[in-house]
């Protein structure tokens, strides 16, 4: 999964800006400086704590071919947790409808795959059946 930035330059440096996500932005001196911060910076701010019901926009893949666009990668921890969290909230379900649909033990079950986390290949496999339309592949780049 990769947001997309469009970079700037000024007097001071370096600056980008998400397109798909407002006030996600970083500095820095050079190009390979400023990749590593809007990762850092991306990854920071799509990292919501478990049942926030903040639902962020998805990436936009038409971008992935306009020039002056710098895609940044999420870390797939935390692209899996959002996403998880984004169909859980787009297909107006609870956490504890969420947790009895995976067939989870208990809600706090649940609630631990909305955060940045190392899910089991069998959670992983329950989110898919739960969600047949879950992209798992925009998790893995």
């Amino acid at each position: 999964m990769k947001y997309h930035f469009k970079v700037h330059e000024d007097t001071d440096g370096l600056w980008a800006e998400c397109i798909e996500l407002k006030g996600c932005r970083s500095q820095a001196d050079t190009f390979e400086e400023l990749k590593k911060n809007l990762s850092e910076a991306l990854n920071l701010y799509l990292d919501e704590p478990a049942g926030s019901n903040m639902l962020f926009p998805l990436p936009d893949a038409a971008l992935d071919e306009r020039q002056g666009t710098v895609p940044i990668e999420v870390e797939p921890t935390i692209a899996f947790a959002m996403l998880v969290r984004h169909y859980r909230i787009t297909h107006r379900m609870t956490q504890k409808e969420a947790q009895e649909a995976l067939g989870l033990p208990n809600r706090n079950s649940y609630a631990r795959l909305e955060k940045k986390g190392n899910p089991r290949l069998d959670t992983i496999e329950k989110v898919v059946k739960a969600f047949p339309d879950f992209p798992l592949h925009q998790c893995f780049n």
